[in-house]
């Protein structure tokens, strides 16, 4: 071995085992915050006890901390270093309806959290630049998005973040997403005195729905739709005047997504024409983008899991019925990026579940954040000083590499 090489070789060890003390070293804290976070769930914009407890753990540390941040209320910004290289660490901790921390984002934000702490406890040796993003409303509202037309990512060469799950994965499969919203207006009428001036709303939707539900058998194995009611009348005995419903439509990527949109508006204006009731067919912006990940990068995540203990889920073994979407795609579609998924839970235990929810606050999820912690520092300190590292990232990024 060339002795610059193991020189280099020796520098990164040495950061690598400083920043999993420093990690260790604050433990406590890390996991007062997930543990404070999971016990009072909030959902995508009104995150404001998470977003105030995150931003005052890392002023307690002693860094700067712009919040609100890019126009978003509970989004905030940290950042450390002042020359080299950027990476950006991104935490969420938005919680689902009804189920609270199904998602786990709890730990999301405390694994970034740890990370950014451990990063600049290095202090003059911390080589390079690093960012803790705050990023609200992932579960709904595509909060990344939202910050990246902000310009919250310019100067960033690459974006990091882990997300819990039942199994330890390089990355996660996922789906492009667009969410519509689909409103019917009828003629409310006496349900049983006079039907037969009614025009009804709610039968429109559920012709609506039934077509969709007929159209999943023809559409590919890539491509999900499903959607629920919001509004479908107020009496029994009165015919529905409005109903209304909201429906996710995936697919495997942004431009697969735009011919079965059209599709699924078919199935909307089927149920106005069937009943007579007119349609306001609204699909929200912006859209979901699906995930580009950036392999060298997640490949030495995978390498730095694996030294904490970690066994890892063979990608390609994976169901191919196993995708899921995040905003995370809309940010790998600007800067190189990983979301590589850390076990939390059981292998039979799926996000998005009361269990899951269970686990996000056990001791399973307790190690989930605090691995997930010293596995992106030591991922960021890779990046940070290894120069040929970098290029390839850049080079597969701009190839379209996925």
């Amino acid at each position: 071995m060339r002795e610059g090489a193991g020189t280099a070789t020796a520098l990164l060890d040495a950061l690598k085992a400083a920043v999993c003390e420093a990690v260790d070293a604050q433990r406590d804290t890390l996991l007062h915050v997930a543990h404070e976070i999971h016990a009072h769930p909030e959902l995508a914009f009104e995150e404001h006890r998470a977003s105030a407890l995150l931003v005052a753990t890392l002023r307690d540390a002693g860094l700067p901390v712009e919040a609100p941040a890019y126009g978003l209320a509970t989004a905030f910004e940290s950042r450390t270093g002042d020359a080299g290289p950027s990476v950006a660490l991104l935490a969420e901790y938005d919680a689902l309806p009804g189920i609270g921390h199904a998602c786990g984002h709890n730990l999301i934000a405390t694994a970034s959290l740890g990370a950014g702490l451990a990063l600049a406890s290095l202090g003059s040796r911390l080589p390079g630049r690093v960012r803790v993003l705050g990023t609200p409303a992932e579960e709904a509202g595509c909060g990344k998005e939202l910050l990246a037309r902000a310009g919250a990512f310019e100067g960033v060469d690459a974006a990091l973040m882990i997300h819990p799950a039942g199994v330890d994965l390089v990355t996660m499969p996922t789906l492009a997403l667009a969410e519509v919203d689909v409103r019917y207006r009828g003629v409310a009428s006496h349900a049983s005195g006079m039907p037969e001036r009614g025009v009804n709303a709610l039968d429109a939707l559920v012709t609506a729905y039934q077509a969709i539900a007929q159209l999943r058998q023809h559409i590919k194995p890539t491509e999900r739709v499903h959607g629920i009611f919001t509004e479908a009348g107020e009496a029994p005995n009165v015919v529905p005047e409005r109903a209304a419903g909201r429906f996710y439509v995936r697919s495997r990527d942004v431009a697969e997504l735009a011919p079965l949109k059209r599709r699924i508006e078919g199935c909307f204006r089927a149920g106005a024409e069937a009943t007579g009731c007119t349609v306001e067919i609204e699909w929200r912006e912006p859209d979901y983008l699906e995930l580009r990940t950036a392999w060298p990068l997640a490949e030495r995540y995978q390498r730095n899991a694996e030294s904490l203990g970690r066994t890892f889920f063979p990608y390609d073994k994976l169901p191919a019925s196993a995708l899921g979407t995040t905003d995370m795609g809309n940010v790998s579609h600007r800067v190189p990026s990983i979301h590589p998924m850390i076990a939390a839970a059981p292998i039979h235990c799926s996000i998005h579940n009361a269990e899951f929810a269970e686990h996000a606050g056990s001791p399973s999820g307790d190690r989930a954040a605090l691995d997930g912690a010293k596995a992106l520092a030591m991922t960021a300190l890779d990046f940070l000083l290894d120069a040929d590292l970098r290029r390839r990232v850049r080079e597969g990024f701009e190839a379209g590499i996925r």
